[in-house]
């Protein structure tokens, strides 16, 4: 198969885990309130991910992609909202936006590769949140997306074509580790106590 073959299954896939993912918040997340309003900050923050990964879009015609900025986001809800919060608007975010812009054939990947690298970066933060941590958790976040790219691509197009996407990816995890980590560490040292109580 393809990777453009899986372009139909795209929407679908994002449907069948936004319905998985709010259905954790409310089924086994005890409190009504804070299901509440992790749903609010999850839609939120998606919506944020996808706005902030479609602004910037070059294109990289040999693996059927595009270079953009959304990393930068991705790292920031991570390491302001946590893991939960993280993957889930770092993975959707990052796969709607695929979706909408015509790379639907991406977005399974996308949704899994940015998922983790918002899981990992939040839930190192939310143990530990000094400049060190961050700048830690965003390094290794950015390392597990290249990597994530690059096995995706290397099993469809090769590794001569995977090789020439690895740095357009490492500039973005560059890009997102300076602006998601730095401007995330710098929001939490003002207004940790509050953001502490919205992680989830």
């Amino acid at each position: 198969m393809t990777m453009e073959a899986l372009a139909p299954y795209g929407k679908w896939v994002l449907i069948v885990v936004t319905v998985l993912y709010f259905g954790y918040l409310f089924v086994l997340k005890k409190k009504v309130f804070e299901a509440a309003v992790g749903v609010a900050l999850s839609g939120i923050m998606a919506a944020l991910v996808a706005v902030v990964t479609m602004i910037i879009q070059v294109p990289t015609p040999l693996t059927k992609g595009y270079i953009n900025v959304g990393d930068s986001m991705v790292m920031l809800v991570a390491v302001l909202f946590g893991p939960t919060i993280g993957a889930f608007a770092g993975g959707f975010g990052s796969a709607l936006a695929d979706v909408i812009t015509g790379y639907a054939h991406w977005a399974p990947f996308t949704l899994v590769i940015k998922g983790v690298e918002g899981f990992v970066i939040g839930y190192i933060t939310s143990k530990k949140d000094d400049f060190t941590t961050i700048l830690l958790a965003t390094i290794l976040g950015g390392v597990l997306m290249v990597l994530g790219y690059f096995l995706v691509e290397v099993y469809f197009y090769g590794v001569g074509y995977a090789l020439t996407s690895v740095p357009g990816n490492t500039l973005q995890a560059v890009t997102g580790i300076i602006v998601g980590g730095g401007v995330g560490h710098i929001i939490k040292r003002r207004v940790k106590d509050m953001l502490v109580s919205l992680q989830i």
